[in-house]
């Protein structure tokens, strides 16, 4: 198989300011009662903006079906709008979850936001649905619900192939191409540019880790949801890697749930209604996420109270400085290559103040907005 045209550059990020390792960001376009899906997109716009001036690494948004609360079903469709209002900062999927869809249709897709951002798109890349299992049914057609996650190895093989455009002579695909691509660049006259998006994986257990490190490829931890397994999925990627065209050692980023506000106060506040909405995921409910003062309101049951205090453990939350001396040490305990912080609240204001103060605790640069081109 080719090696892709980029390079450890394309993947390994830079720090900024004070910062340990770099900085990122995931978006999970979250939709708040009382707020619109136009509300939450706007501020992921001005929150992909601000991250792009603060000097944070990459912008990622995950995909998820079938949740009120979470506008962010279409990665890709997201990621073109969030090209045409920056102009520098990587753009990427967080992840796209491979089993839900057809491999050519994603090479497709991510090939035509590489010719939109040309050199800062990744492919992240997800086995599990992002929603309940009748509706990963209902997108991939079947009423086998584990259909996909068990090829996922499989499926993704096929779609490496479709962006390097390099089925072997003989293969069912080998006349099939993913436009734009590489093909364009063989074609008479062509001049378009073979470089692909990098290819990430991502999980919440041992088995994307395994693969991930024996395809020498980054990986990337859903810390903010499966902290119990972080060290140990870490551990496997670094014993399962194996030196590849992409990387040479290995390279891991860490999901984290973070959110800093002016006080310690308001950041419990904001934090409390975050979780009441997981509450109500996990328990079949799923809605808009409830503002602080309808958190305020609700009788936790004792089970309830019980998830809370599991879930806000692993929540860094408080001040600027509580937030910094929280992501400080999670990153020397994990030995993370990268973080990326997500900072889930009510109001978009609120997310945005968050990633600012968190920018500004370490001393991130303050460049000035460029004018689209």
């Amino acid at each position: 198989m080719a090696a892709p045209d980029h390079t450890p550059d394309d993947i390994q990020g830079k720090t900024a300011g004070t910062a340990p390792v770099p900085l990122s960001v995931l978006d999970l376009v979250t939709v708040g009662a009382g707020r619109t899906a136009t509300d939450a997109l706007r501020t992921s716009v001005n929150l992909s903006r601000l991250a792009e001036t603060r000097g944070y690494h990459r912008y990622w948004v995950a995909e998820h079906h079938s949740m009120p609360g979470v506008a962010s079903s279409s990665p890709a469709v997201i990621l073109a709008h969030l090209a045409a209002h920056t102009n520098r900062i990587r753009l990427g999927s967080g992840g796209v979850m491979l089993p839900n869809h057809a491999p050519l249709v994603i090479a497709e897709q991510f090939g035509t936001l590489e010719a939109m951002a040309p050199g800062r798109v990744d492919l992240g890349l997800g086995r599990a649905p992002g929603t309940d299992g009748a509706t990963a049914a209902a997108l991939r057609r079947t009423e086998r619900l584990n259909e996909g996650a068990d090829d996922f190895p499989e499926q993704l093989a096929e779609l490496t192939r479709f962006l390097d455009d390099d089925f072997p002579d003989g293969h069912r695909y080998r006349r099939i191409h993913a436009v734009p691509g590489p093909i364009q660049a063989t074609s008479p006259g062509g001049v378009q540019s073979p470089h692909r998006p990098p290819v990430w994986l991502l999980g919440s257990s041992g088995f994307s880790a395994r693969l991930a490190g024996s395809l020498g490829l980054p990986f990337a931890f859903a810390h903010h949801f499966s902290a119990q397994n972080t060290i140990p999925a870490l551990d496997l990627y670094r014993e399962s890697f194996r030196p590849s065209a992409v990387l040479s050692s290995p390279y891991a980023l860490i999901g984290v749930s973070a959110l800093a506000t002016d006080d310690e106060k308001e950041a419990r506040r904001q934090v409390m209604a975050a979780a009441l909405n997981m509450v109500r995921l996990r328990t079949g409910r799923p809605g808009l996420v409830p503002t602080p003062e309808e958190a305020e309101a609700y009788e936790f049951s004792p089970m309830e109270r019980d998830f809370i205090d599991s879930w806000n453990a692993n929540v860094i939350h408080g001040t600027a400085d509580e937030v910094r001396a929280g992501l400080d040490d999670l990153q020397k305990r994990t030995g993370a290559d990268e973080l990326m912080i997500t900072g889930n609240a009510h109001s978009g204001d609120v997310r945005l103040r968050s990633y600012e103060l968190i920018a500004d605790a370490y001393d991130l640069p303050k460049a000035q907005a460029q004018a689209q081109a």
